[in-house]
This record gives C-alpha cells, sequence and structure tokens, in this order.
C-alpha cells in the first residue's frame, strides 16, 4: 500500500478549488499527499488540535465490503494507544466519503530524513529499533498488522520515532474494486516486503511486519534497503530467496537486523523478544513453537511451488503495473488457472537396476542427481548410469575401472556433480593386476555418456562428502591430497588446471561450497582450531580468512552467514552438537550459538530454506533456526538409517537404504505419506545409509538396493 504523505512534518501541496473546506467539522488547512488510497489532509479541530486527515477515494466509497471493513479496522486500530505509534482521533465509515483522522507528528519521516541528513549514528538506531519494536508490539496486541512498514511510515518526532498509515490497510485489502480476483492478494512496499507478503499473502500475520523493521532499520543503517534492485521483479525475488545486503551495518546492530530478516516466519522473533535483546543482549530461553497440524484429512496443496511461483509472477505483474502508472497502492494476484503436470513427457512410475556383475550384490547407488532428461547415479562400483527420467530404461553404464579386474583395487564411485551437459566423476585407471590404483577424475556428457576428458589424480579419489571435491560455476574445486595440501580447480570445458594452490601442511583441509562459492577450511591437529578461506574462483588466493576455534564444517549458508558445525579430525566419530557456528558473509565476525536440543553423534545435517535440517539414525528429523538454535520442530519418522534429506518448497524427503520412503510437511515436520521399501534385504542393514532422492518437477527419484531405483508421482502420495 502506497503511503499517501499522511501526518507529515511539512506541508506538502496547496489546496485545489476541488478540495473541501471541512470534513467531518474538522477545518482543512492544507493538503499533505496525495495517493492511491486517497488524499490526505492537515486539519485543525475545535479545540485547535493539529490532525492528519485522510479521505478515501470514491472507488472505495462504493464498495460496502470497504466500508464493513474499514469501520473494523479503525475499530481496532483505536485499541493502539502506544507511545510510538499516530493515535487514531476520529473518523466516519459512513461519510459520503470514509475518512480517518489520526495525530499529527510534526517532523520528518525517516526516508526523507535519511535521503537528506545520510544514515542515523549508532545511538539513533538503538533508539529507532526500541521505538518501532514497541509500536509494532502494540499494533499486533490490538489484533493488527501493519503490512506497510517502511521509512516513509516511520516519523521521526522530536520525542522518538511513530509509526503511522496503519489502521485502513487490511481493510484495503479486501478491496472489491481491484480489477483482479481477491485470492492471493499482495500488499506493500517491494523493499521493504517479507517474503510470504509475495509467496503467500493470505498468510501474513505479525512475523510479516518483524522482517520489514529489519529491512527498515538496514536502511536507516546504510542509506539503503537489503534487497534494493532496479526493478521491483527483481527486488521481490531477492526478498524471496536472496542473501539481504547489509554492508555498513554497525556490529553491534547486526544480529538484531540478521534475526528479523530470517526468510521463514517461524524462525523470526516476537516484538517482545526483540525488545528483550535490545534491553538485556539475549533473547528469553528459547522454547520450540511447533505450528499446529493440519486437518488429518486435508491433502497437501497439489502443486506448491509452480502455485508459489505464480503468485510471485502475478504479484509483481500487478506491482510493475503499478509502478507504471506512479501508483504503487494495493497490489493483487489472480487466481492460478490450473496448472498441466510436471513430468517429463511419456512419464510413468516405474523401477530399474543396473547389472554390475564384477561387483556382485552389495548395496545402494552413492547419489544421484537429474540432468538432460536422465538420472544420473553412481557409486557400488558404477562410474556413472544413466536412467531415463520418464521410463527408467538404462541409456548407458560405465563401471569405475577402465580395465575390470576382480583382483585389483576399486572404489564406490561417486559424482563430484553435474552441470552444462556433463556429469564429473572418477575412474579406475589401473590396468590387470595392478597393485596400485591409480585414478583420474573425469567429464561424461550427460546425454550419450562419450568420455569428455579426463586427468589423472594423485592418490585417493575425490569425494563430496569427505570434502576433497566441490563443483562451483567456475569448475571442479578438487584437494588433491598426494601433494600436500594441494588444491585446484579445473575447467569444467577442458579439465585443464585454471590455478593450484597450496594449504597449510600441517592441517586437515577440506573444500566446501555454499550458494555457489567455494571455501578452503583447514582444522589443526588437535581439533582446536579451524581456518576458513573464502577462495577467489579466479585466482584460488584467500579473499578472506577467519580463524574459528574448535573442528568445524561447512553446512550451508542461511540469512547471509555461513553454518558450520562441530566436526572432529582427532578421531573417527563426529562430536555431539551442541552449538552452531555462525560466520558473517564477509568473514569479519562470529558467534557460536547453543542448540536448543543436542543433536547424537553420526547425524546428518543440511541448509535449505535458511533451515537446518538434522537426520538421525534413529530415522529422527529435526529443523532448527540457525540464528536461534531454536528446534522449530523434531519428527520420530518411520525411516531407519535414512540419508540425507532432500527438501521441495512442501516436503521433506526421506528413505531408507531398502527404498522406504517418508514425506514430512517441511513447515511442521509431520510425516504425511509414506511407500513400503522395495528390497527388505537391505532395510534396515546396518552397513548403509539411504540414499538421497531426486526431487524433479513433479516426480521424485528414489535410489535403494542393489544399484536401484523407482520414481514415484508426488501428488499422488
Amino acid at each position: 500500500m502506497r503511503n499517501d504523505g499522511a501526518e507529515r512534518g511539512t506541508y506538502g501541496m496547496a489546496l485545489r478549488e476541488s478540495d473541501p473546506a471541512e470534513v467531518g467539522g474538522y477545518r482543512i488547512e492544507d493538503r499533505l499527499g496525495s495517493g492511491g488510497m486517497g488524499v490526505v489532509y492537515l486539519a485543525r479541530s475545535a479545540s485547535g488540535r493539529r490532525l492528519a486527515l485522510k479521505v478515501v477515494h470514491a472507488q472505495y466509497a462504493d464498495d460496502d465490503e470497504f466500508r464493513t471493513r474499514f469501520r473494523r479496522e479503525v475499530a481496532a486500530a483505536r485499541q493502539v494507544s502506544g507511545a510510538f505509534t499516530a493515535p487514531v482521533v476520529d473518523a466516519d465509515a459512513d461519510a459520503s466519503r470514509p475518512w480517518m483522522a489520526t495525530l499529527y507528528i510534526p517532523g520528518e519521516d525517516l526516508g526523507t530524513h535519511v535521503r537528506r541528513h545520510g544514515p542515523l549514528p549508532l545511538p539513533e538506531l538503538h533508539e529507532l529499533a526500541a521505538g518501532l519494536s514497541e509500536a509494532l508490539r502494540d499494533i499486533h496486541r490490538a489484533g493488527m498488522v501493519h503490512r506497510d512498514l517502511k521509512p516513509a511510515n516511520v516519523m521521526l518526532a522530536e520525542d522518538g520515532p511513530r509509526v503511522i498509515d496503519f489502521g485502513i490497510s487490511r481493510a484495503a485489502e479486501f478491496a472489491a474494486s481491484d480489477v483482479l480476483t481477491q485470492t492471493g492478494r499482495v500488499m506493500g512496499t517491494p523493499p521493504f516486503m517479507s517474503p510470504e507478503q509475495f509467496s503467500s499473502p493470505q498468510d501474513v500475520g505479525p512475523a510479516a511486519d518483524v522482517f520489514s523493521l529489519g529491512s527498515v532499520l538496514a536502511y536507516a543503517a546504510t542509506g539503503h534497503g537489503p534487497f534494493d534492485s532496479p526493478s521491483p521483479y527483481e527486488t521481490a525475488v531477492r526478498v524471496v530467496d536472496g542473501d539481504a545486503e547489509l554492508d555498513g551495518v554497525p556490529d553491534e546492530l547486526l544480529p538484531f537486523i540478521r534475526l528479523c530478516l530470517e526468510k521463514h516466519p517461524k524462525s523470526r522473533p516476537t516484538t517482545g523478544e526483540l525488545l528483550s535483546l535490545l534491553r538485556d543482549g539475549r533473547l528469553p530461553d528459547p522454547r520450540p513453537e511447533p505450528a499446529p497440524d493440519p486437518p488429518a484429512d486435508e491433502p497437501p496443496p497439489p502443486r506448491p511451488r509452480r502455485r508459489r511461483r505464480l503468485l510471485l509472477v502475478s504479484a509483481l505483474g500487478a506491482l510493475l503495473l503499478a509502478v507504471a502508472t506512479t501508483v504503487t497502492v494495493v497490489a493483487v494476484t489472480a487466481e492460478p488457472t490450473p496448472i498441466e503436470h510436471d513430468l517429463p513427457t511419456g512419464w510413468r512410475a516405474w523401477q530399474a537396476k543396473v547389472a554390475n556383475k564384477a561387483a556382485g550384490e552389495t548395496g545402494p547407488f552413492t547419489n544421484c542427481a537429474a540432468l538432460d532428461g536422465g538420472l544420473i547415479c553412481a557409486g557400488d562400483s558404477m562410474k556413472a548410469v544413466r536412467f531415463s527420467l520418464a521410463t527408467g530404461k538404462v541409456d548407458w553404464s560405465h563401471t569405475v575401472e577402465d580395465n575390470p579386474d576382480p583382483d585389483s583395487g576399486t572404489s564406490e564411485g561417486e559424482l563430484l556433480g553435474a552441470a552444462n551437459h556433463r556429469v564429473f566423476t572418477f575412474a579406475n585407471r589401473a590396468g590387470k593386476n595392478s597393485e596400485v590404483s591409480e585414478y583420474a577424475v573425469q567429464a561424461l556428457d550427460a546425454r550419450t555418456g562419450a568420455l569428455r576428458w579426463s586427468r589423472p589424480l594423485p592418490g585417493m579419489p575425490p569425494s563430496v562428502e569427505s570434502g576433497s571435491a566441490r563443483l562451483v560455476p567456475e569448475g571442479l574445486l578438487l584437494l588433491l591430497e598426494g601433494e600436500e595440501n594441494t588444491y585446484v580447480l579445473l575447467d569444467p570445458a577442458t579439465g585443464k588446471p585454471r590455478w593450484k594452490r597450496s594449504a597449510p601442511a600441517q592441517d586437515t583441509c577440506a573444500v566446501r561450497a555454499a550458494d555457489g562459492t567455494g571455501y578452503l577450511l583447514c582444522t589443526d591437529n588437535n581439533d582446536s582450531r579451524t581456518t576458513v578461506s573464502r577462495l577467489d574462483p579466479a585466482t584460488g588466493k584467500p579473499r578472506w580468512t577467519a580463524k574459528l576455534p574448535g573442528g568445524l564444517t561447512l553446512a550451508g549458508r542461511s540469512g547471509g552467514r555461513l553454518v558450520l558445525l562441530g566436526q572432529s579430525y582427532a578421531d573417527s566419530s563426529l562430536p555431539t552438537q551442541r552449538r552452531v557456528t555462525l560466520l558473517d558473509a564477509d568473514g569479519t565476525g562470529h558467534r557460536r550459538v547453543p542448540l536448543t536440543l543436542a543433536v547424537p553423534s553420526g547425524s546428518r545435517a543440511v541448509v535449505s530454506h535458511g533451515t537446518l535440517y538434522f537426520t538421525l539414525n534413529s530415522g529422527e528429523v529435526r529443523a532448527v533456526t540457525p540464528a536461534t538454535g531454536r528446534t522449530l520442530w523434531s519428527t520420530p519418522s518411520s525411516i531407519e538409517r535414512p540419508g540425507a534429506p532432500a527438501i521441495s518448497e512442501t516436503y521433506v524427503f526421506l528413505a531408507s537404504p531398502g527404498g522406504r520412503l517418508a514425506a514430512l510437511d517441511r513447515r511442521t515436520g509431520k510425516e504425511l505419506h509414506t511407500v513400503p521399501g522395495r528390497d527388505v534385504r537391505t532395510d534396515p542393514v546396518f552397513v548403509y545409509t539411504g540414499t538421497t532422492p531426486v526431487p524433479h518437477g513433479d516426480a521424485l527419484y528414489v535410489p535403494y538396493g542393489i544399484r536401484s531405483v523407482y520414481s514415484v508421482d508426488v501428488r499422488s502420495l
């Protein structure tokens, strides 16, 4: 909703002949502003009190539903009487043109002040954070959500900030005069909206205001919003899926703002918790706050990912239209039309297996990836095998050994990455009766299986899990253990080294990646210190290096920070996870966050959608907010020894070694669907863990058993 200039401290426009001389008994003195909702006047009561009086446009006045909601929202707004809001003084929903009057607040709005004088100093930022948190707390206590907190709606009065322009936002949201249907409305100003205002506007609650608070404070501290972009579309995409740009925010305020800007609404603190953080320097004792379970007979949305994209696209279309007409008031989205199935042409449910006489009957694939119409898998002595995504037909396959010999050394096989029509894996180049295995990293054509290039490797074969291989946009990043901790970047098209660098010789090192960026992590022999270096993709030199206590490994990135977990190199066991370490994306600072629930040794961790997911050997799954250590939910699933989970927009998928599948609600953790296992010989089996399922459109591909895969349509679970 566009701010209409309400409660401005300087008079904005001269009165026009068409402007009324009086509204509701209040004398009109000047015009403060005009926008899509109506016109805002400076008015004066009989006693001399100055008011900001907003008269809504006729298009809303002719809508009976708007009047009903306007009356209800004004009644709620009158309950807000905090020190940091502009109180509602009077209103009339039954007038020929409905109007509402609030106390006039002298002073500049925050946006104007920052443009004229630059970012606020730290003491004023603290005052602003406390004032806005208290104002939102009072608004939320009255049962309201502001929905459009932004710099233009924050007045800097002499005695502190004031939040303005609330009380009609929800009424405007339901205006029947909008040309599009009213399902999936989007309200707000893109740079300061929350992700859920784009993706699920019907579910917007108080947490949306907390996200906007973080954006407003970042703007006040730096002079720009954390998601600013030249176009509203790009801005919205950054709000929903991108990292916040917080360069220039004072270190003292960074934790506060980052908590506000958590992507998931449940991960954000309440306004009361924010006030405690400002007062005491810490949040109240954490407590799990699981969302209520949906009714048992209510199926999940059939196409949440596609629906979310449609809502986002149509919302942005409305926003772009609003910008083009210089009026950004209310953007609504149309009800999505039915969508065709997102399945490969000719798809059917299938299960398939690839034979390998040399390997015999052993275990499941190590990992799989979908690329170019095929599911490429590796493991159990298979260098790579391609199954048709539609039918499961085996299009081609290669064993790890170019010259198969049952007596020679071998390795399980693993995909090191898949991109740009290529899959990267390794081969054992040892000849017949060779006593020493000689490995090579290779690139195969994902469509034909043809060898594109091969490069010999010293020492053991690379592995994603062990930290000796990562695919980044610039190429294949490898740690060459046979060359005294040398790390190298191979050109993905030719296999030639783009650069080669040396890592600390006495440390145990690993290459990792997060959001397409490569990192080198090196831990000393006592697990007392880990250095984390962000690598320059052009040269391999560290752009920065941070020294952190303990042995750590990189789990991913959340809210603009790297998420690191305990990793022991002194012995073979992983330590019990009792905390996470959060490292600023620029390497300048870190903090250690205690977990609400300690995670047992041997658990697997994945960061997705800003949330940290742990899977335990028992089948238990936990979702944790990295910024606070809170357990959002914990579910004892029916899957034994699951592999790392696959996370979609709606589900957390887990699979056992024998192919038993469980789909958990990503929001609540409730186990919604299960599929029986396909191979009882490996379920349960204590040598293996399950392989991560591969989502692709509406299809899910589940590796299991002895080099086998089956597919399901997730809508039919």
